[in-house]
């Protein structure tokens, strides 16, 4: 599919991506968007996508990098897609670690681990690979996200999901930097615990065999999209356990073999 045969109006990506923004701001579950425009491509939902992106940053919120999503096969094949959905991050949705984070201002609140990149060259597609993410990465660290789809009953088709930026609500990254080749990136083991119970525990394999490839794949993405990923950009490369649902009194820790833990609480 391509990405640039958008088939929306120009003033219904304004509309459908004011409705995202009002949803996600509000913390308003709203139907699905191919509620009403059934006919919405994957094309259509990254061009809302977008046009969010726009409004965020003309508010001052500043582009930090990027996600990937969908990044279980199965899942692909389920969704009827051969590539992971992408999404942006902004300065607005890093919390610290060890930070009390509010669920008062989301709606689905949910918790996944994920292997984070920091570049320190450029990559562009078509033709990126997992090796040229690797060469052209600084140092990996531990993430957690938290994702929060804004549709009613967490129920949702790719070209919504997409329009609502992945799921994406806030990030935090902690435990220490290392050099990805010190690392065997696909073996690395990552445990979840909720209040103390281990309620995740998965390889980073999970991640399209190598987190790495999904890394080459959002590259790929974004050159269908007419954009490329600049140097020193972060980018989260999918969730390596389920998500987890989370709700205020809930603590969260994440441990990640060779890389440290990443922890956080839920207040309302």
């Amino acid at each position: 599919m391509s990405l640039s045969n958008v088939t929306l109006a120009r003033e219904d990506i304004v509309r459908l991506s004011g409705r995202i923004e009002e949803a996600q701001t509000r913390a308003r579950a709203i139907p699905k968007l191919t509620d009403e425009y059934r006919d919405m491509t994957l094309a259509d939902g990254y061009a809302v996508q977008s046009e969010l992106r726009r409004r965020f940053i003309a508010q001052g919120q500043r582009l930090v990098g990027w996600k990937a999503g969908l990044t279980s096969l199965a899942k692909m094949k389920q969704m009827g897609v051969d590539q992971p959905s992408i999404g942006f991050l902004t300065d607005r949705m890093a919390r610290p670690e060890g930070s009390a984070i509010s669920v008062s201002d989301l709606v689905h609140p949910r918790v996944e681990c994920e292997i984070a990149f920091v570049t320190k060259a450029s990559l562009s597609g078509p033709g990126c690979t997992p090796e040229k993410v690797l060469a052209a990465t600084d140092f990996v660290l531990p993430a957690v996200e938290i994702i929060d789809s804004r549709f009613s009953g967490f129920k949702f088709d790719l070209p919504s999901v997409v329009a609502d930026n992945g799921s994406s609500a806030r990030f935090v990254t902690g435990g220490r930097p290392r050099y990805p080749d010190e690392l065997d990136l696909r073996s690395l083991g990552v445990v979840m615990e909720k209040n103390g119970e281990a309620v995740g525990i998965a390889a980073a394999a999970a991640v399209l065999g190598h987190p790495a490839r999904a890394v080459a794949m959002l590259v790929n993405i974004l050159a269908e999209l007419g954009e490329s990923l600049p140097a020193g950009s972060f980018v989260m490369s999918g969730g390596i356990t389920e998500a987890i649902p989370v709700a205020p009194g809930d603590s969260i820790v994440a441990r990640f073999q060779e890389l440290g833990d990443v922890s956080m609480r839920f207040v309302e």
